[in-house]
C-alpha cells in the first residue's frame, strides 16, 4: 500500500499549546490545526481569526457541545454514533451551515478503553449517515493502540483501510479519507494508506506534566 507523504494532510495538534506558539506554527507553514476539546479550542480559534487555517475537532464530542462545535470547527473527526450525527445535522441546519465535513471514528480493535463506533454498527448505520443532508462524510478515523514499537500499530491501520474499502464498495457516498496515525506511529499509518495524520508532540514537543 503506502501513500506519497505529500498527499497526506498533517493536523498539528494544539492541545495544551498556548495561542502564541500556535501562531508561530502557522507562520512556519502549518495550516490544519486540531484540538481535543471544544472549550480549549474556542480562545485559540478566536486568537487566530483571519489566519488561513482549518480547525479539526479530534477529541470526543459531547452532545451539549455540538452547537459550539458546528460554529467553531471546519471538520469534526469524531462522529461515533448515529445520534451524534443526527444532532450535528440538525444544529448545522439551525445555524445556517450548508455542510459539515465529518469522519466516523471506528474502534477497529474493539478496545474497551477507546471511543468509536463498533465495526458492525458503523456498517449498519452507514446508509443513514451518508444521507444526512448537512453532513459530508469524508471517511473514517481511528486511534491506534498503545504499542512499544510503531510497527505493532500496523494491524489497526490496516483494519481501518480494509473496512473503508468494504464499506465504500457498498456505499460509494462514503469518502475515502483515513485519519490514523499520531506522533509515534504516523509513518506506519501512511504506509497503510492514511490520508490524515494527527501530530502533537512531534511538532510542539512534550506536553507539560499534569
Amino acid at each position: 500500500m503506502g501513500r506519497d507523504p505529500s498527499e497526506v494532510t498533517l493536523v498539528a495538534v494544539t492541545k495544551t499549546v498556548p495561542p502564541e506558539r500556535v501562531r508561530a506554527a502557522v507562520a512556519a507553514g502549518f495550516t490544519t490545526l486540531g484540538e481535543n476539546r471544544v472549550q480549549e479550542a474556542a480562545p485559540k480559534i478566536a486568537a487566530l481569526a483571519g489566519e488561513p487555517v482549518r480547525w479539526h475537532l479530534i477529541g470526543p464530542l459531547q452532545s451539549n457541545k455540538v452547537g459550539r462545535a458546528v460554529a467553531l470547527f471546519d471538520v469534526v473527526e469524531t462522529v461515533d454514533s448515529l445520534a451524534l450525527a443526527r444532532r450535528l445535522d440538525r444544529l448545522a441546519g439551525e445555524r445556517g451551515r450548508d455542510a459539515v465535513p465529518v469522519l466516523l471514528e471506528v474502534n477497529v480493535d474493539a478496545d474497551p478503553a477507546k471511543a468509536g463506533y463498533d465495526v458492525a454498527q458503523v456498517a449498519a448505520d452507514l446508509p443513514e449517515l451518508v444521507a444526512l443532508p448537512r453532513l459530508r462524510v469524508l471517511g473514517l478515523m481511528t486511534v491506534g493502540r498503545v504499542v512499544s514499537r510503531p510497527d505493532e500499530a500496523r494491524p489497526t491501520f490496516r483494519r481501518l483501510r480494509e473496512l473503508s474499502e468494504r464499506l465504500r464498495t457498498r456505499e460509494p457516498r462514503l469518502g475515502a479519507a483515513l485519519s490514523m496515525g499520531m506522533s509515534d506511529d504516523f509513518e506506519v499509518a501512511i504506509e497503510e494508506g492514511a490520508t490524515i495524520v494527527r501530530l502533537g508532540r512531534a511538532i510542539f514537543g512534550e506536553r507539560p506534566a499534569g
